[in-house]
């Protein structure tokens, strides 16, 4: 029986399935509509010999992925930030990317993803949307804040302007019609964000089944009860990270320059890792910072040699590295490890 090895480029609306043999001889190829059954009949003829899928984790991946896994397939998510194919090529191609995913499957060398299990993935989807509001929600916040000051001369509190019992600030526009219309419809969208966002705060907090960690996470200074559920929610099983510095740059929250002779010759891909663990971690930063005195501490040390850019971003390192060893071994949060 031959060993073969699939792989398949994703795109919005189609697919190109490649297939190649143990000894890299290619065996098919086929340009595909994204339709699981399309896909499942292409594949039926080597499903005995196919030994392994490899599939690009672009937007969209979810779909095919549990598709092919339901149908019994070894599935591997590719890594497309660590994968290098173009160098020195005139000339690429779908056909071309559906090979390279199979060829390097067989190699041994194909660079994977995380497939999170599908059961879990709407919960920690939820929660993202939860921040998709809450960026909304800033960001009239910041407008409604702006047209106060401008027509008014007066600064408010966001607690003021998210304020549901009662409306604080249009009344503050009412000498103006149609200031009092602008404001007036930030709030009342304001409002509405607001009641979403506790909706999906209180649906996930039923819902999620709490894993290992969560409570530890509750001690680290900045994270309460929905930082906590993101952290555990995008880094699943903690045993995925060798070290505590992969956790930490998957968390986005390590340096990314290229030296040579002590000076700086470009950067990596500041975009590689998790942008919601990132988030996480920032919010956290900035939180410990105000409310927390070792932390508070820790950051002023370090205002002082830099500035309160590099200084956040030092404060969200330090307490991504303590997110990493509660989660991995349990226990409560330590100023005196973290700091000393």
């Amino acid at each position: 029986m031959e060993t073969l090895y699939a792989g398949i480029d994703l795109h919005g609306n189609n697919n190109y399935l490649a297939v190649v043999g143990g000894d890299g001889r290619r065996v098919f190829d086929k340009r595909l509509s994204n339709d699981m059954r399309w896909i499942r009949e292409a594949l039926h003829p080597f499903k005995e010999e196919l030994v392994g899928i490899a599939v690009e984790s672009t937007y969209n991946w979810y779909w095919l992925v549990d598709g092919l896994m339901e149908e019994g397939y070894e599935v591997h998510l590719a890594n497309p930030s660590a994968i290098q194919q173009y160098g020195g090529l005139k000339h690429a191609d779908d056909r071309h990317d559906a090979f390279w995913l199979a060829e390097m499957l067989r190699l041994g060398i194909l660079p994977e993803g995380y497939i999170y299990p599908k059961e879990e993935r709407p919960v920690r989807d939820l929660l993202r949307k939860r921040g998709h509001l809450v960026r909304l929600r800033t960001s009239l916040v910041i407008s409604l804040e702006n047209i106060v000051s401008r027509n008014c001369g007066i600064r408010v509190r966001v607690n003021e302007v998210k304020a549901l019992r009662e409306d604080r600030v249009s009344r503050l526009l009412e000498g103006n019609e149609e200031l009092w219309m602008s404001g007036r419809a930030s709030k009342e969208v304001i409002d509405f964000l607001t009641h979403q966002i506790h909706k999906i705060e209180a649906w996930v907090q039923e819902k999620v089944v709490l894993k290992e960690g969560y409570r530890s996470l509750l001690s680290l200074p900045g994270v309460g009860k929905i930082l906590a559920l993101t952290i555990m929610l995008e880094t699943g099983p903690i045993s995925r990270f060798a070290t505590v510095g992969d956790y930490v740059s998957y968390c986005r929250k390590v340096p990314s320059h290229w030296m040579s002779d002590g000076r700086r010759k470009g950067s990596g891909n500041t975009k590689n890792g998790n942008k919601y663990l990132a988030w996480a971690y920032g919010e956290a930063s900035e939180l410990a910072r105000r409310f927390d005195k070792a932390c508070r501490g820790y950051y002023q040390r370090k205002m002082q040699r830099t500035n309160a850019a590099v200084a956040h971003s030092a404060l969200a390192h330090k307490l991504a590295r303590a997110g990493y060893y509660l989660m991995r071994d349990g226990g409560s949060f330590q100023a005196e490890k973290l700091f000393r």
